[in-house]
Order: C-alpha cells, then structure tokens, then sequence
C-alpha cells in the first residue's frame, strides 16, 4: 500500500434551505469552504442526505438558490473528484439533475462499498429501524411514480413554495427531547438496525455511515468490533467523518462546541 493514502469523506445534513446557527446563504459559504479545505487530499466524498432542506425537480426548473453549492459541486467533479449523492427525506425528490448535469450518481438506498479493504454499509438512515411505520408509509407515497407525476403538475412557485412549507411543518412535528438527546443503545433505532445486520445478513461490515438522526454518534455494536457512524448535521454542529485507510474518525469544521455520543472513551473531536 502506498505511503499516502487520499482521504474518504462522509457527511449529511446541511439542510440547505432553512436557517440555523447561520443562515442557509452563510451556511452554504461555509460548506464551500470546507469542501476547498478537504478537496485537495480527498479520494471521494460522500454526501450522506438531506443536502437540501427541500427539493423538487421539475424538468425544466430547480430550488431557487444553493449556486454556490452546485457551482462547487461541478467543479469538483470537472476536476475529476467523485463526489456520491444520496437522498434523504428531505430532498428525496432529487430525481436526475445532477447525474445529467454534474455527473454525480445518486443513491436513494443504503448500499455497501469496499474502501482501502474495509466494508462499508452507507445511507441516510430514514426509514430503516423498527417503528415509525407513518413516516415508512408517507414515503413509499412519495416515492410513487404516480404521485411524483401529479406532483410536477403544479406550478414550480406553488410546489416549491408547498415543499418548503411542508419541510419546516416536519420540524416543528419532532420531539425536542427525542431530536436532540440521545436515547440509548437499546433505543437508538439505528444502532438498533446495525446490531441486527452484523447478527444476521451482514456480519462483515466494518462501518455503518447513516446521517438523519442529528446528533454525533460513533458506537461500537455487539460484535465488538464493528462501528455505527452518526453524522451529525450542519445545522448546528459541522461535523462530519474522514477515513484515511487506517482509521475512521469524526471531526468538525469551524466550530468547537460539539459533543459526540460513543461507548469508547478514546474518542475525541
């Protein structure tokens, strides 16, 4: 194996679109730069879900905004930097712009991939897990041909303006105490979904990367030697994961004050 290795990274959530610690027009100068900052040893990025706060995709019309990231976006894929796009249930309504455009695949399920020898199994994390049967339903709803079809039949000022609505709506419907706490192994249902693959159909996984969830997290499952990875988001935290071929760890970007979650005491970001 050579001396150096180009780096991996994961990240998700930056949830363009709404403000936060930033507003979404500062926050998105902010992941400009850190995709600068991280491009030049990067041997891929992952964008792990939920890039965009709401997205639809008509076939002559996009989100208004976010220039800054696309522009970025397509630069970086002119340089020949693979960058890989995966859905979330914010933006699940990405349909082919930026294959077409960018030439960036998009993912819309989990999938696993091999990186330096190790396996990984990587996914926004929405849907998975026991429960939340409502949210499981609305989005096989959402991912109807049919209903999309109908959809793209409303004018882009009203769908939009009514996709935008219905992400803040979504919001305001969570549990503070359950969105911004962590619950425990035995509750944390995507803990809950990685202890149970690495049991069953997939005991070879070495990293479970998932984003969604909102919080930092870096657990070691039952097996003792596998790991779930928490992306965290952007809101708040700038955090995300970097793989180097011999380690996997967490780190954040322009922001000190983040805490991450783990059975191992030996983390530190």
């Amino acid at each position: 194996m050579p001396l150096f290795m180009k780096k991996v990274y994961f990240v998700s959530d930056f949830h363009l679109g709404v403000d936060a610690r930033l507003t979404s027009l500062d926050r998105e100068r902010l992941i400009v730069r850190w995709l600068d900052f991280v491009a030049p040893n990067a041997e891929a990025i992952y964008l792990v879900g939920d890039v965009f706060d709401y997205w639809f995709e008509y076939n002559k019309a996009i989100p208004k905004g976010f220039s800054r990231l696309l522009g970025k976006l397509s630069e970086l894929r002119d340089d020949g930097l693979p960058i890989y796009f995966f859905t979330g249930n914010h933006d699940m309504w990405m349909f082919r712009y930026l294959s077409e455009e960018m030439g960036i695949p998009i993912y819309r399920e989990p999938i696993i991939r091999e990186i330096y020898g190790k396996t990984f199994y990587i996914g926004h994390g929405d849907g998975l897990g026991p429960d939340d049967h409502g949210y499981k339903f609305i989005k096989k709803v959402f991912a109807n041909p049919i209903c999309q079809w109908l959809f793209a039949r409303l004018h882009p000022n009203l769908g939009l303006g009514l996709m935008q609505y219905f992400s803040s709506k979504s919001r305001e419907g969570q549990d503070p105490s359950v969105e911004n706490t962590f619950l425990g192994e035995d509750k944390e249902w995507l803990i809950q979904y990685a202890n149970e693959k690495i049991q069953t159909d997939l005991p070879h996984i070495d990293y479970f990367i998932f984003g969604h969830r909102h919080l930092t997290i870096d657990w070691i499952l039952k097996n003792g030697k596998s790991r779930y990875i928490n992306l965290g988001e952007w809101l708040h935290s700038n955090t995300f994961a970097v793989f180097d071929s011999q380690e996997l760890v967490i780190k954040t970007y322009e922001n000190e004050n983040v805490k991450i979650y783990s059975n191992s005491h030996e983390l530190q970001i």
